[in-house]
């Protein structure tokens, strides 16, 4: 085939696919589905998959096909598929042509090596209502054959017991090219660059300490939130679960991974200083081209070693050999943290359906879910408690994948007391339940708000406060605070509006018990705050001007509340498909939230 016919069948496509009509139900509004998308389909990388119907993306992938049967057509195929980015406006002409070129290689192998019919792939891309999984049939994790424990409620600690004080900081996104006074508003998928050109009449100009728009962070600002951090200590320890570089994912390069990787954990490491141990988990941007983890099974220069590698190299001074050993095989890792609690660290990207190598294998990638169970099933036999970290939410998750999760929780409900995810680059959480009712509260995965502004936030950082060290202990979570970086201030200094605050404060921006009257944040506690969202607009308003970490324009009524209430109740994927459908969205709102940034 030629790139001459490639093209004219792209072409061709393009202009037959208002023909083939839309995979989307006929009882889903414009409207509803424009709500949906602004409420949860943030910019993100600024790719617009909506723009490709369902028959036009098996199309596509049919002709994609056909073209791979031999390897002469790879050139070939990746300049088509550059034109069709451009034709179907799902980025500019320059990031369309450096996104193809950075992800050509690895996308293009890991496709010949799957068994993916184009119904397949377009499930994967577009979600259920497109196809069906056949490569992502259900599968299962094995449990011991050991009799789950008698389950006993959880008690609150008494008045004055000690309780451990713990850092949370997740999606700092360091732009190197971050330029104050650039424009803020640019037609790129990242702005506040130094190729973003100057701000045009009564438009926007990045500030000094970060912007309000489709931009991540300069460096300062990250060494400034540090520095407070640190004279807000002490703390006990600290968890840290990723996404260190910018958006900037169509020019990304391994040099420039490792070089930010370096550069962010050492002044981690500086300004908390060598008696603070700082827990990572691996983000879904710190590869190039993003998302891209090959599991284990892929070796050579396609692999993950030269990531995984570095990370053992800079996190070395925080974690034991025994852990750095599964980092440097998988990108996850365990640790006693102390006496009777042990951390997990889990490699989310082997959940994550835009990890295009899953689409090879996506069979509990590394085993790592299979590792999990014995690491709790020891921790179950000698009695320890267990927090589990990662980057992206398990409610966002493969169906499989995040079934078999919800599964493991369910069975460990008595031992992890604590799970602690990023990604969203909002103040959320996701709730779990037992498997039989579905409506006994049993876990809940903590969703904390990001250091970047990236889109139209403050920069911010999570404390959580933890049932102490001492016997008997539930080690569950009793409270947290959220701390923010008011931009509207810190870019302003009094007197002098131009000229930003030499050395701007973090301030609390909430504490959780005291904003919704809880008496502690243990699964019951916030079950039943979702129970007051539905019944007090006033206290879920509240929280939909937390969630956005105190920078939002507008309220959130019916459709957008509904959405956001099956997100939170939703920590197994399928449980947010049902919510989805029952409640008339046919699919938007679970592919929606997928997408929400990153």
């Amino acid at each position: 085939m030629t790139l001459h016919g490639l093209l004219l069948i792209t072409g061709s496509l393009l202009l037959m696919s208002p023909l083939f009509g839309s995979c989307h139900p006929a009882q889903l509004s414009a409207e509803t589905r424009l709500v949906l998308l602004e409420r949860f389909g943030h910019p993100g990388l600024g790719f617009n998959w909506r723009n490709i119907s369902c028959p036009l993306c098996k199309a596509v992938f049919t002709m994609l096909d056909i073209a791979l049967l031999s390897d002469a057509n790879e050139e070939r195929v990746a300049r088509a598929v550059g034109e069709a980015c451009i034709r179907l406006h799902l980025a500019d002409e320059q990031v369309c042509r450096q996104i193809t070129e950075l992800f050509r290689d690895d996308f293009i192998r890991a496709l010949q090596e799957s068994l993916l019919w184009p119904t397949e792939a377009c499930a994967l891309l577009l979600g259920s209502s497109c196809g069906k999984f056949d490569v992502y049939a259900p599968w299962n994790i094995t449990l011991p054959k050991v009799s789950k424990p008698p389950v006993t409620p959880p008690s609150p600690p008494k008045p004055g017991s000690p309780q451990s004080r713990v850092l949370f900081l997740t999606d700092i996104h360091w732009d190197k090219e971050y330029e104050a006074g650039s424009a803020a508003d640019c037609k790129a998928p990242l702005c506040c660059r130094k190729d973003s050109g100057l701000p045009s009449w009564r438009r926007r100009e990045a500030g000094y300490w970060g912007t309000y728009s489709k931009c991540d962070l300069p460096l300062r600002t990250v060494e400034n939130l540090l520095e407070n951090a640190a004279r807000s200590g002490p703390w006990d320890w600290v968890y840290w679960t990723g996404d260190i570089p910018a958006h900037n994912v169509w020019s990304q390069t391994r040099k420039q991974q490792l070089s930010e990787l370096t550069v962010i954990s050492r002044l981690i490491q500086k300004h908390l200083g060598p008696n603070v141990t700082v827990y990572p988990a691996v983000g879904n941007h710190e590869s190039t081209p993003v998302n891209s983890f090959p599991p284990p099974f892929v070796h050579g220069n396609r692999s993950s070693a030269w990531l995984y590698d570095a990370m053992a190299k800079e996190w070395g001074p925080w974690l034991p050999n025994q852990a750095l050993k599964t980092l440097r095989y998988g990108g996850f890792y365990s640790v006693e943290l102390q006496p009777g609690l042990r951390v997990v660290s889990l490699n989310m990207n082997f959940c994550a359906r835009e990890n295009f190598w899953l689409m090879v294998n996506s069979t509990d990638p590394a085993n790592q879910l299979q590792w999990l169970v014995h690491i709790l099933q020891a921790s179950e036999d000698k009695g320890e408690k267990v927090h589990i970290i990662g980057h992206i939410p398990p409610g966002l998750c493969l169906g499989s994948w995040s079934w078999n999760y919800y599964h493991i929780v369910n069975r460990y409900e008595s031992t992890i007391t604590g799970q602690f995810f990023g990604h969203t680059h909002l103040d959320e959480f996701q709730m779990f339940y037992d498997e039989e009712t579905l409506t006994r509260p049993l876990g809940v995965a903590f969703i904390a708000p990001s250091v970047t502004t990236y889109v139209n936030l403050n920069p911010g950082y999570r404390v959580y406060y933890v049932d102490g060290n001492y016997k008997g202990s539930s080690r569950l979570v009793v409270d947290h605070e959220t701390y923010i970086l008011n931009l509207t201030e810190a870019n302003h200094s009094p007197g002098a509006s131009r000229s930003p605050v030499q050395n701007p404060k973090w301030t609390l921006l909430y504490r959780a018990t005291e904003a919704y009257g809880l008496s502690s944040l243990f699964p019951s506690d916030c079950n039943g705050l979702m129970r007051t969202f539905i019944n007090d607009d006033r206290v879920f308003q509240k929280f939909w001007y937390l969630r956005h970490k105190g920078h939002v324009s507008e309220t959130c009524k019916e459709i957008c509340k509904t959405t956001l209430l099956c997100f939170l109740r939703s920590g197994r994927y399928d449980e947010l498909e049902q919510c989805d459908h029952l409640n008339g969205f046919g699919g938007n709102l679970a592919r929606a939230a997928r997408k929400t940034l990153c």
